[in-house]
């Protein structure tokens, strides 16, 4: 079983939002990255298989494949974690989930189902989907 990364989703409303972001970074690359401070210790458990699973204004909404972990130094002489992961997102089941500072391991037992591809293709709204998973029925 695979350890994943729980991180927060800052300045993007929706699921279509962070896929239009990552359509436009992208520019042809096969994977993307985001900087982060501090190193996970428990790299080996996250790679292969794990997920940074992305809270979207208080759900937890999707998740792209990890593909790396990768040390970095800063301009200013710190060292950093890159997480370079696919540019792949999947949608999750929504699952409340608080706002925190960082990042935070999330168990593969903990993490949220991935959505049936049926459920989005039936045309239910990320809004309908929130909506129901706050009142306990999704």
């Amino acid at each position: 079983m695979a350890l994943n990364i729980l991180k927060l989703c800052v300045g993007v409303t929706e699921i279509e939002e962070l896929e239009t972001w990552v359509k436009d970074c992208r520019a042809g690359r096969d994977t993307l990255d985001h900087v982060t401070r501090m190193f996970p210790k428990r790299k080996d458990e996250i790679l292969p298989g794990g997920s940074l699973y992305w809270v979207i204004r208080g759900m937890i909404l999707c998740r792209q494949p990890i593909a790396a972990l990768e040390p970095v130094t800063g301009a200013d002489g710190i060292e950093r974690c890159r997480i370079v992961f696919k540019p792949r997102i999947i949608a999750v089941r929504p699952t409340p989930r608080r706002a925190f500072q960082g990042w935070r391991y999330l168990e593969e037992a903990d993490a949220p189902p991935d959505m049936p591809r049926m459920a989005k293709a039936t045309g239910m709204s990320e809004k309908m989907r929130r909506e129901l998973a706050e009142l306990g029925l999704l």
